[in-house]
């Protein structure tokens, strides 16, 4: 088309695309144009800001490395990491609602290997993590009708008295991570340290761009985890603590209600013994609910 106007531009690029002969990626591109057109139309878009957001995409690219992605920081501040996450685990009332992955999780990490197993009841404090806070977490695995699922994998992990990730310390070998397998009974249980609040990576355009919004940069403290059973639909969730500052302005908008716990202080001192912990400490009694695989409710009906 030669006779582009601001009128036509947007029904010229989408015939430009027309012929786009995967049905899926056709609707995505097409409404993808419509939408940023519109965009640009609304806020009648200048070429100093349009030059800002392609140097904010090369920054981006500039600061991501294999272990930190800088667009999936930006998609988790915008919303979309939480809103696609939504989206694509609708779970029934009563099953255990699914929350954004983050970026330190890891199957495993180069020289460091596979995440170490740790037997029900073991304990990941270790000599590193002392100056935490001591927790006790434990429930079961189990269907919405309370049946127990055996042999569930179970990833946790979690930032440590430090604050940091162990991925943000290689060089220092895993920390704070575990899997951990269901037997019969469907049961888990670890001793830890209470997971503290955090930062964003500060150092990259994303909270560059929300600290000049005057945003909050802080994620609420939580525990990360993952579980997978055979027939049953993959979970990816954390657990907060009631009471916790950021609850109500999570930076990636990963909180959900059922997923903020009390974290109660239990001071027995024989709880304590019996745990190899010292009283008080905190503990975590929660069950996570799995949902059947869509294949095996339909197998089963």
């Amino acid at each position: 088309m030669r006779d582009l106007t601001e009128q036509n531009t947007t029904e010229a690029v989408l015939a430009a695309w027309s012929d786009n002969p995967d049905p899926r990626f056709k609707q995505i591109v097409d409404a993808m144009i419509s939408h940023l057109h519109v965009f640009v139309r609304e806020v009648q878009l200048t070429e100093e800001e349009w030059a800002a957001a392609i140097e904010y995409l090369h920054k981006c690219a500039d600061i991501s490395t294999p272990e930190r992605s800088e667009f999936i920081l930006t998609s988790d501040v915008l919303g979309v990491s939480s809103l696609v996450d939504t989206i694509n685990n609708r779970r029934p009332e009563g099953a255990t609602e699914n929350s954004v992955l983050g970026p330190f999780f890891v199957a495993e990490a180069g020289d460091l290997g596979p995440v170490p197993e740790l037997e029900v009841g073991g304990d990941l404090i270790g000599d590193r993590n002392r100056g935490g806070d001591p927790t006790h977490v434990h429930g079961v695995v189990r269907r919405r009708d309370g049946t127990p699922i055996e042999g569930a994998e179970l990833n946790f992990w979690q930032n440590g008295p430090d604050g940091l990730y162990d991925m943000q310390e290689p060089d220092r070998g895993y920390n704070l991570r575990c899997r951990m397998f269901t037997g019969a009974d469907g049961r888990f249980a670890f001793t830890t340290t209470k997971p503290l609040p955090y930062t964003i990576p500060l150092d990259g355009p994303a909270a560059a761009m929300m600290q000049y919004a005057k945003r909050n940069v802080w994620r609420p403290a939580h525990l990360h985890v993952r579980i997978e059973a055979p027939g049953y639909e993959r979970l990816t969730t954390e657990i907060f603590n009631e009471g916790d500052e950021y609850l109500d302005n999570d930076a990636v908008f990963g909180v959900k209600n059922s997923l903020v716990l009390d974290w109660r202080v239990n001071e027995s001192r024989e709880d304590a013994e019996g745990l190899g912990l010292a009283a008080p400490f905190r503990e975590i009694n929660y069950d996570i609910v799995l949902e059947p695989a869509a294949e095996a409710a339909e197998a089963a009906e």
